[in-house]
């Protein structure tokens, strides 16, 4: 028979999606990084006609979307990581809306269609919400840090 006081332990729990919102941040960051070097042509028509060297715009960014998947998904710098995510999300916006205009990648399926480029705009808030609520529910450095105590 249990003791009346016994102390009963839940089981341990799985990582709450909080916890894991990092790391699947940093996976479609990675993903999308690694999609800029092995097709690289997708990317070159999302670049504004306005701007030069395409393919080094893509690979500049393919290469800006890895460095934010290591930040994020690393703890120490997660934080700037978050932060520079959600400037990288703002930043390649009007590479959707040039992508929107020209009626989206093409092909049969339905996302390369216009619908879909269209779709894709707003979707880009939710984006840029995730990466700040990484960046905010990461303590600052200063506040982790042990400070010495005094003696008296």
């Amino acid at each position: 028979m249990p003791a009346q006081n016994a102390v009963v332990t839940p089981p341990r729990a799985l990582p709450s999606v909080r916890a894991a919102s990092p790391y699947l941040l940093s996976l479609l960051l990675l993903a999308a990084g690694v999609n800029h070097f092995v097709n690289p042509e997708a990317y070159d028509r999302l670049v504004p006609r306005s701007l030069p060297a395409h393919r080094t715009i893509t690979y500049v960014s393919g290469l800006a979307e890895l460095v934010c998947a290591a930040a994020v998904a690393t703890p120490r710098s997660r934080r700037a990581g978050g932060w520079l995510t959600a400037a990288l999300f703002v930043a390649v916006f009007p590479a959707n809306v040039q992508l929107a205009l020209d009626g989206g990648f093409g092909g049969s399926s339905f996302f390369g269609s216009a619908t879909a480029a269209w779709l894709r705009l707003p979707l880009q808030v939710p984006l840029i919400a995730w990466a700040v609520q990484v960046a905010r529910a990461t303590p600052s450095p200063s506040s982790t840090e042990r400070r010495p105590r005094r003696v008296v």
